[in-house]
């Protein structure tokens, strides 16, 4: 079963009530199944491993609920997250490093917040880079847009132009991994 890790579920609980308030998070927390409303009103331990199942439900409701079904708003939530943890000496760090560092850093953060999911980076020359994602099930497709939206943040941080983010093999296909083709000047 593939897992991820309570901090991401606590930040994306925090994110929502500090935007859209308490009575926002009360109307997610209704339309879920019982055991992600259970788990999600009660105390997210960061620490704690969570089913990814139980997160992507809730992300797919707080999207119809806050955004009208946009899916993409996943992007920009997880753009915001990753610049919120980019601040400060950690900004300084990726705006030193080379898109390649920050490609290969980014995939070492992603393998400490999912469990079942190993990551593998290809850079394939001077702009290009794949990044493997094995384990992802079709229901975990939500997943891709939060996956882009960090990629995106942090090379724009670094200084990268043009980037491209493309899911060559998707989340959604349920092959035995996805792809993430990356391409920057």
């Amino acid at each position: 079963m593939v897992q991820i890790k309570g901090s991401a579920i606590k930040e994306t609980i925090n994110q929502i009530k500090s935007r859209s308030g308490e009575e926002a998070f009360q109307k997610i927390l209704g339309l879920l199944d019982q055991e992600t409303r259970t788990i999600c009103q009660n105390e997210v331990f960061s620490s704690t491993w969570y089913p990814l199942d139980l997160f992507t439900r809730f992300l797919e409701v707080e999207i119809r609920v806050l955004a009208d079904g946009k899916e993409e708003m996943v992007m920009r939530g997880s753009e915001a997250v990753i610049e919120r943890q980019l601040r400060g000496i950690y900004k300084a760090f990726v705006k030193l490093g080379s898109p390649e560092f920050v490609i290969k850093r980014i995939a070492a953060v992603h393998a400490t917040y999912f469990q079942g999911v190993p990551i593998e980076v290809q850079l394939q020359g001077h702009g290009k880079a794949v990044v493997r994602y094995t384990g992802f099930e079709k229901q975990h497709r939500i997943m891709g847009f939060a996956i882009m939206g960090f990629f995106n943040k942090a090379l724009e941080i670094s200084g990268a132009k043009d980037v491209v983010l493309c899911f060559t093999v998707p989340i959604e296909e349920g092959k035995a991994f996805s792809e993430l083709s990356i391409s920057w000047s």
